[in-house]
């Protein structure tokens, strides 16, 4: 039920070999990735951390860093609110680890994600401003909390957007309208007025060039800041962006330094899981030890993930890291008997419809995704899984 087509771009692919050393048919692969050209080639090959963007270059990025420096001089106390999934959790350790060490008063909150969906939203904002909290800085999310962040301007708070999203966006006669919030400062590279030259990068990414130029605001050594490339590299391969351009330099020194981690949350899950570090590559943070940290947000709430980066003991690192790849154990063996039962109701059922949709109402809410997309590729068609929540029906589609 598979179609399979054989790209052939032309090039002089054996001259590409001679010159950069490789072979011609990794020449061939390398063009038919899009890259092009003898410098492209050559970064794409040899890119070092010289090679990577500057962060002044996000478009607000110096007025969000104005606005948040300004407020831990102050003592304000400031409230994260990151995200549920790898890259969202991430993205909260960097800037936790990285306000810390510029001396602010700083706490985090992620959404639960049975209670409270995707992102930031009213009950984390009324949370964080009865606890007093002056700023909320969200990290893979908030791009499109318009209702949510004007909410959160009503009570007085400040409050600071870095993401990766799409930007929202209305269409009227055919034209697109594109909606920004009313928070004192966005950073996002999809913005149309920022002229980064990469826009594929993943939250924890945007979250830690954030972290670079506070560091340059409080001059700390820019050298301190590289220290968070292995969660910058595990974020971007956990969240499955493009391993090109900027992703592919950050993925390639992050995993080195990784090999060399002093984190006792990575170290132990990494054991957990028999892996060896100084050997791990981006197939071990996709489907063995990312999925551990996923599986927290998944099945439980993703806190742990964030408390087995920030463990300060091996004891409670050995205790975290045991709780997570018991969760992912447990995640596995549910997602396999929803594919099942999806796989038998199909084959049952609507095996000729060309969108299968599926009803599933003991699954966990948090597999639909993982069990559709299991189905779409199994029957090669759109699928769609369905399961009873708390209040109503809740599902998740995956295309081919």
């Amino acid at each position: 039920m598979e179609k399979w087509y054989e790209i052939k771009k032309g090039a002089d692919f054996q001259a590409i070999a001679e010159r950069f050393g490789i072979s011609p048919v990794t020449a061939r692969l390398i063009r038919n990735r899009g890259v092009i050209g003898d410098a492209a080639i050559d970064k794409y090959l040899n890119g070092t951390c010289r090679d990577l963007y500057d962060p002044h270059l996000l478009y607000e990025s110096e007025k969000l860093v104005c606005i948040l420096s300004e407020k831990i001089r102050q003592g304000r106390p400031i409230r994260i609110i990151g995200d549920y999934d790898i890259d969202g959790v991430m993205s909260t350790y960097i800037l936790y680890q990285g306000i810390t060490r510029c001396g602010g008063s700083v706490s985090c909150a992620i959404p639960d994600r049975m209670r409270d969906g995707y992102g930031i939203n009213e009950h984390l904002i009324d949370a964080a401003y009865e606890e007093g909290m002056d700023t909320i800085i969200t990290c893979d999310n908030g791009i499109a909390a318009i209702n949510e962040i004007a909410h959160a301007k009503e009570l007085g708070m400040t409050v600071l957007v870095t993401d990766h999203h799409e930007i929202p966006y209305v269409e009227e006669q055919g034209v697109r309208r594109y909606l920004r919030s009313a928070a004192d400062a966005i950073v996002n590279p999809k913005q149309q007025e920022c002229s980064y030259p990469y826009k594929g990068l993943c939250g924890a990414t945007v979250a830690w060039k954030i972290i670079q130029l506070l560091y340059e605001k409080f001059c700390i050594d820019a050298e301190e800041a590289f220290a968070f490339l292995e969660f910058v590299a595990f974020a971007t391969v956990g969240d499955v962006m493009e391993l090109t351009d900027e992703n592919r330099i950050l993925v390639k020194y992050g995993l080195k330094k990784m090999a060399q981690t002093k984190n006792l949350g990575l170290r132990r899950l990494a054991e957990k899981n028999n892996l060896d570090l100084g050997a791990i590559t981006a197939y071990h943070i996709g489907f063995v030890i990312g999925p551990c940290l996923n599986a927290g947000g998944r099945l439980k709430t993703a806190k742990e993930a964030l408390a087995l980066l920030r463990a300060q003991s091996d004891e409670e690192a050995e205790r975290l890291s045991e709780e997570l790849k018991e969760l992912n154990d447990t995640r596995k063996d549910m997602t396999e008997q929803g594919t099942e039962a999806a796989k038998l109701q199909v084959e049952s059922w609507n095996q000729k419809d060309k969108v299968l949709v599926v009803f599933l109402p003991e699954c966990h809410e948090s597999l639909a995704g993982i069990i559709a997309g299991r189905l779409r590729e199994y029957c090669q068609k759109p699928a769609i899984v369905l399961t009873r929540s708390e209040e109503a029906v809740k599902g998740s589609g995956r295309s081919i």
